[in-house]
């Protein structure tokens, strides 16, 4: 009995053995998912009839974080940007049909490696015949290039350049898949055939340059050295871009508002200039003015105009990069007058982005007040002293002063500073012969005492030493002390004289800069 029991127990544990056995080489040989490139897709995966279906799709990059996708009819699409040649772990997991679940198991998963497409730039220097066309060949094809910043797509693997320019050079970037990051940027320059040791530059000489704009200059043979003699007063320096690329990157300051940048080459070197074919030894670029908008704007920000300005947004940061850059281009913002009685004449003189009395009035006011040349127009070390005091927060605090004359018999001064009228005194101006000139003018020289010569109507000649109190404002038209017997009427030879203790009070208000209106 119990060697028909032991010999009933190995027919089934051999049994046992051989469905374990059938069980392992059926999973064997079960149809496992495949992948494969798809068109403009990451991969598609595929089944056999026999495979089941796709339960979930799991792609995972190399620091092992998940990277979102979307699976449409197998195929998987990345809902984030991915980085061109980066290495990705797919895991691929079906279920099996259910009547084969017992045999096979429910579910397998299959884990792949792919690596994302990348494209190249095969040529950085071309030489293109009189007349031909520019093309940039890619090794890969691209579903999106840009060209300078301006996408394109479905390029493939030649780009044509838009242009008829016999040279110039361009920024090339470009992505196989819509779905990757554009590579970086490679710049490509193309000149005449038969033309050696040659140069573009971009931009291209002549055109207005940004204060913070950087110039490239492309070789069409290996960068020389030493590198072109660079004349500007910015600070900055020399970056090599690739073996025939170099660029000039100013420093934080910029180039100077209003300034130049100018490129002397060596004489075996010459610059192809691209609208023209050209050839220069020299380069030169006007670099942008600050604009009569933000200059409005410092000024009132440092208390050198009647008026307030407030951004409507964030104030422009107080660095160098930041004041460079909204000198050229103005942050939006608005302007309020200080105080609530403002003479209407200085209001009808204000105008936002007009270049009149008022604004030249305050610069000067401004220039006088810094030790720099008095003018109408802001050079670039005026620009330099604006952002100084901004960054620093040094505001203007002697105030803001308006001069009023009035010609109407009795004629009269009134003196007006922040907001308040200051002194209304009687004062004389310049008889028929030699008329006080009116209109609204700025002061140009103050001195507490001077001489003041000239040739009277009947053609004989004065020269009155120790005049005092002086602050000329129009030519040879000055607010000053001059004894008379009476005044408030024309007894002048153009001035506005005074009484001595009015001309007195006044003169500390009115220093370069002071706007003076003269009218009936």
């Amino acid at each position: 009995m119990r060697r028909r029991l032991l010999l009933v127990a190995g027919v089934f544990a051999g049994a046992g053995i051989l469905a374990a056995a059938g069980t392992a080489a059926a999973r064997a040989a079960w149809p496992l998912p495949q992948v494969a490139d798809a068109g403009g897709s990451l991969v598609r995966v595929s089944l056999s009839g026999l495979g089941g279906r796709l339960q979930s799709v799991r792609v995972l990059d190399p620091k092992a974080d998940e990277v979102p996708v979307r699976v449409a009819d197998g195929d998987v699409w990345p809902l984030r940007k991915l980085r061109q040649g980066e290495r990705l772990v797919v895991q691929v997991t079906v279920r099996r049909p259910g009547w084969a679940g017992w045999l096979v198991g429910e579910t397998a998963t299959r884990t792949f490696v792919v690596t994302t497409p990348r494209v190249d730039v095969r040529d950085r220097i071309l030489h293109v015949p009189h007349g031909g066309s520019v093309s940039v060949r890619l090794a890969g094809g691209a579903d999106v290039v840009s060209v300078d910043g301006v996408v394109r797509h479905g390029i493939g693997s030649v780009v044509p350049i838009r242009t008829t320019a016999p040279a110039g050079s361009v920024e090339i970037a470009a992505a196989a898949r819509t779905w990757e990051t554009l590579s970086d940027p490679v710049r490509v320059s193309w000149f005449p055939v038969g033309v050696d040791r040659a140069l573009v530059t971009s931009p291209e000489p002549g055109t207005s340059l940004g204060p913070l704009q950087r110039v490239t200059l492309s070789f069409s043979s290996p960068i020389p050295h030493p590198l072109p003699a660079l004349r500007t007063n910015a600070a900055g320096r020399w970056t090599v871009v690739d073996d025939h690329t170099v660029a000039f990157e100013p420093s934080a300051a910029g180039y100077p508002l209003g300034g130049s940048l100018r490129v002397v080459l060596p004489k075996e070197l010459r610059a192809v200039v691209p609208s023209t074919g050209r050839v220069a030894g020299r380069l030169a670029w006007p670099v942008a003015a600050g604009t009569t908008l933000r200059l409005q704007q410092l000024l009132a920000q440092l208390g050198y105009l009647p008026l307030r300005w407030k951004a409507d947004g964030r104030m422009p940061a107080r660095t160098p990069a930041a004041q460079v850059q909204a000198a050229v281009t103005p942050p939006a913002g608005t302007f309020t007058w200080r105080w609530a009685h403002v003479p209407a004449a200085l209001r009808a003189l204000w105008g936002p982005g007009t270049r009149a009395t008022l604004t030249r009035g305050a610069l000067m006011r401004f220039e006088d007040a810094h030790g720099l040349p008095v003018s109408a127009t802001p050079d670039p070390a005026t620009w330099r002293a604006l952002f100084a005091d901004v960054a620093a927060g040094r505001l203007n605090t002697t105030g803001y002063t308006y001069v009023l004359v009035h010609e109407a018999v009795p004629q009269t001064l009134l003196l007006w500073h922040n907001g308040k009228l200051v002194l209304r005194t009687p004062g004389n101006t310049g008889i028929s012969a030699a008329p006080t000139e009116q209109g609204t003018f700025a002061v140009f020289e103050h001195l507490p005492v001077g001489t003041m010569k000239g040739t009277n109507p009947d053609g004989s000649h004065y020269d009155d030493p120790g005049v005092r109190w002086i602050s000329y404002f129009n030519g040879g038209d000055a607010i000053h002390a001059f004894d008379r017997a009476s005044y408030g009427t024309p007894q002048s030879l153009g001035c506005v004289e005074l009484p001595y203790t009015a001309a007195e009070q006044v003169w500390p208000y009115t220093p370069v800069g002071t706007i003076v209106t003269v009218a009936q």
